[in-house]
């Protein structure tokens, strides 16, 4: 089993306009001992999201900024940009997001060299109605799980048949492969990920072939219990002389409800489609108080993981309301995930 240390709850909502109800799922860098970190903060009453900032030194905040970085601008992001990745590559800053309308959730990036200005490029997940993903998933030349089908046919049924594809999760590995960007997104009810050159060849075109295929850019889907109903990305992957670290969620379906945990793979460090190692049990799950009850209730959401002294950091939004952080030892969860197989 792995030692896991609780370190506590890091930032709570404020009485800033933007994140006076709620601040979850953090995007975090590390710059000179100061951690940077970027938050979903939900605003009372409309309860739309934007992205907030704050700096942290020994996970406690020296500073916290009173306006948002990131905030509605575009019908395509009306209730609110969600959920950050932050990744560095190639001198830049890509800042992965989830854009909202209300009813559409699709996925949209933002580019900084600074930290501090950021330029948003807009959606680059497909537009495409889960009516036809349906179709193109039935065509793939590799055969998809029949979890794929079922959620096509669920969220067609509760939303409608123009809902368009659902998509969350998503950012790229912090190194290219032979020139290209390696792109971790999540059609449910599993992780996928795609390559490319530049993020213009992102058309819905480019989409409709992949979606024909996607039996084949799976990079994980749902395995064992704690996973019952899906996975999604969590953290933007580490690399490690062992592979690439990934830290996910898993929500598993019980009789309580959905429960969502912190769980870890070990993916191949040359070709991160193969799976090196994964484990078979959480790595956390909602225990603490602060966790099994908020706006939602029994969340642990790991979105951004640090190493730091020989120890993993990992920063979660928890059950909706707050952000908290947990640690274990690097060379402890890497003997976990290669023993794992």
């Amino acid at each position: 089993m792995i030692k896991v240390k609780n370190e506590g709850i890091v930032l709570e909502s404020s009485e800033n306009g933007f994140d006076n109800q709620a601040v979850l799922n953090p995007a975090c860098v590390e710059l000179d001992g100061v951690t940077h970190m970027f938050y979903r903060g939900i605003r009372r009453g409309d309860m739309s999201s934007s992205i907030g900032r704050c700096r942290l030194v020994d996970n406690k905040a020296v500073e916290r900024f009173d306006k948002p970085v990131l905030f509605p601008e575009y019908d395509y992001e009306k209730m609110g940009v969600e959920d950050p990745r932050i990744v560095f590559l190639d001198g830049i800053y890509y800042l992965f997001y989830t854009a909202y309308d209300g009813r559409n959730a699709l996925f949209a990036y933002a580019t900084s060299t600074d930290l501090v200005s950021f330029v948003k490029h807009g959606v680059i997940s497909p537009r495409i109605t889960y009516a036809e993903a349906g179709s193109l998933f039935g065509s793939s030349k590799i055969r998809m799980r029949e979890k794929y089908f079922i959620f096509e046919s669920y969220i067609r049924h509760r939303q409608g048949d123009d809902i368009l594809l659902w998509e969350k999760d998503a950012f790229i590995f912090p190194k290219k492969f032979n020139n290209k960007f390696l792109l971790v997104h999540r059609i449910l009810p599993g992780i996928q990920g795609i390559y490319f050159e530049d993020f213009k060849d992102l058309t819905d075109d480019y989409w409709r072939d992949n979606l024909r295929d996607l039996g084949k850019f799976v990079l994980l889907d749902p395995e064992y219990g704690f996973e019952s109903r899906n996975i999604g990305g969590g953290c933007p992957p580490i690399e490690t002389e062992d592979g690439w670290l990934l830290i996910y969620h898993a929500v598993e379906d019980s009789r309580y409800g959905r429960i969502y945990h912190a769980a870890a793979a070990l993916l191949d460090i040359d070709d991160p489609s193969k799976v090196v190692g994964r484990l078979k049990r959480p790595i956390f799950s909602p225990a603490e108080p602060w966790e099994k009850r908020g706006d939602v209730n029994n969340v642990v959401f790991p979105t951004s993981a640090i190493v730091k002294g020989g120890r993993l950091y990992i920063y979660y939004g928890a059950a909706d309301r707050l952000i908290a952080a947990k640690s274990v030892d690097m060379e402890e969860i890497l003997k976990e995930l290669k023993n794992s197989n």
